[in-house]
């Protein structure tokens, strides 16, 4: 069975469905309480580097290799931890990835949900 993974914006209302939630950005989503995230969990550590953010920029012509780096930094022993522990904390409930990028298509959320699908298998 493949749990739903899903991205949500930190800036959207939770929904009732979904399941395990988890702020996967490595700064505070700006003017956001804790209580209107409606978080299970913080995965600081799972974001991109403050280095690899702030060269990124949400530049879509950067994308690719954003993408590249960031699932680098995932390979690393203590990522790939991190990523087990949050999957086994969700246990077999949905999984939502929060962020606070404008940008939906391009975006760590989207790199993290790609290499969760790959740890799963």
């Amino acid at each position: 069975m493949h749990r739903k993974v899903s991205i949500q914006r930190a800036y959207e209302e939770p929904g009732r469905d979904d399941g395990y939630r988890v702020l996967v950005d490595r700064v505070w989503p700006r003017g956001r309480r804790k209580q209107d995230l409606a978080l299970d969990d913080w995965a600081k550590e799972l974001a991109p580097s403050t280095e690899l953010r702030k060269w990124f920029g949400h530049d879509p012509a950067r994308w690719e290799a954003f993408r590249e780096r960031y699932r680098d930094e995932l390979a690393t022993p203590e990522a790939r931890e991190r990523l087990h522990a949050l999957l086994a904390a969700a246990g077999e409930r949905p999984l939502t990835l929060v962020y606070s990028a404008k940008d939906e298509q391009h975006n760590q959320a989207v790199v993290l949900r790609e290499a969760i699908a790959r740890v799963r298998r």
